[in-house]
């Protein structure tokens, strides 16, 4: 049915103990930061709203609490190349040697082992990010590709069915650009736009299973996400009686924000040692196709920006190693 096991993920998810508790700390903090800066900002509405009558008092509340919780969510984004760099790739370059049955320290130097091996692959968070970007670029192409095969296909009520297909394969590809940037550590590639490059034709050569994988994750993730919100809503009412006036539609707020961080922090790099499994047990013993490289070069131009970032890199070791020699 699927070509990973989950209780070989737990058991890695478990040997990754620190990683864990680093993501918990990250994403647990980023929802109490949600929380309590959108509830500040609702409180000060609050007060500035006293100048007026009470429509204006419940405006200036809803504009106070969306202005913190712009806040946060602009923070989030700005730290988000540091959050890839730092948590999530030392936590796949773990993964990956514990995949390949490599030893890896214990506790808090297991976090530090796994840095060192993001920096030696990407010399900076703004590589790393830079290659992340172009890899979610490629995925799409090749999501759309797939797409295009059900619009020549005559199905009654096509155009509907596409619909509802896209949205869910952008979904399911959405943890797969990790699974491209672990290929790189596996390998122990120099060349990290390049080791991107043949991880990408490997996954367009074999993106039916590789799909069928993503598939049925998305759907135990977000299923579990879904259960997890309903549960939250509970407690996320009582955190909403807080807020000025209650601002009961704070409580399904709450609840997507605290759903949110439990599924950053626990269920997604789940998902990620599930498709790794599933990636390197497909791929195994495979050469890159030339004909899925050169429809890659045609249909993608962050395919082909990947070509030349290679190359460029490609050049500066060659010049690097003749100085030195």
């Amino acid at each position: 049915m699927w070509d990973f096991s989950f209780r070989r993920s737990i058991g890695i998810m478990v040997q990754t103990m620190p990683f864990v508790l680093l993501r918990m700390a990250i994403y647990f903090g980023a929802a109490l930061a949600y929380v309590l800066i959108t509830g500040t900002g609702a409180g000060i509405g609050w007060g500035i709203g006293a100048l007026g009558d009470d429509g204006f008092r419940g405006s200036a509340t809803f504009f106070g609490g969306v202005i913190g919780f712009g806040l946060v969510a602009f923070v989030m984004y700005w730290l988000r190349e540091y959050i890839l760099y730092m948590v999530k790739a030392g936590h796949i370059a773990v993964m990956v040697e514990l995949i390949d049955n490599r030893p890896m320290p214990e506790g808090r130097g297991q976090i530090g082992h796994a840095q060192a091996m993001v920096k030696e692959r990407f010399a900076e968070a703004s590589v790393l990010f830079a290659i992340d970007q172009l890899v979610k670029g490629v995925l799409r192409a090749i999501t759309g590709l797939i797409r295009g095969v059900f619009t020549i296909l005559p199905i009654p009520g096509a155009r509907q069915l596409i619909g509802i297909l896209h949205a869910f394969l952008k979904v399911a590809v959405g943890f797969i650009d990790e699974v491209i940037l672990a290929y790189g550590m596996r390998t122990r590639a120099t060349n990290p736009w390049q080791s991107a490059r043949t991880a990408l034709v490997l996954y367009g050569q074999n993106y039916a299973p590789m799909l069928k994988n993503a598939a049925w994750i998305t759907i135990f993730v977000y299923g579990l996400t879904i259960i997890l919100f309903f549960i939250m809503l509970a407690p996320a009412a009582l955190i909403a009686n807080i807020f000025p006036n209650g601002m009961s539609a704070m409580g399904v707020i709450v609840a997507i924000i605290l759903a949110w961080s439990v599924k950053a922090a626990l269920l997604e790099p789940l998902a990620v040692a599930c498709l790794l499994q599933a990636y390197f047990r497909t791929i195994e013993g495979q050469t890159p196709n030339p004909e899925w490289e050169d429809k890659l070069e045609g249909m993608s131009s962050k395919f082909r920006k990947l070509k030349d970032r290679a190359m460029s890199a490609g050049q500066q070791d060659g010049t690097a190693k003749d100085a030195a020699s």
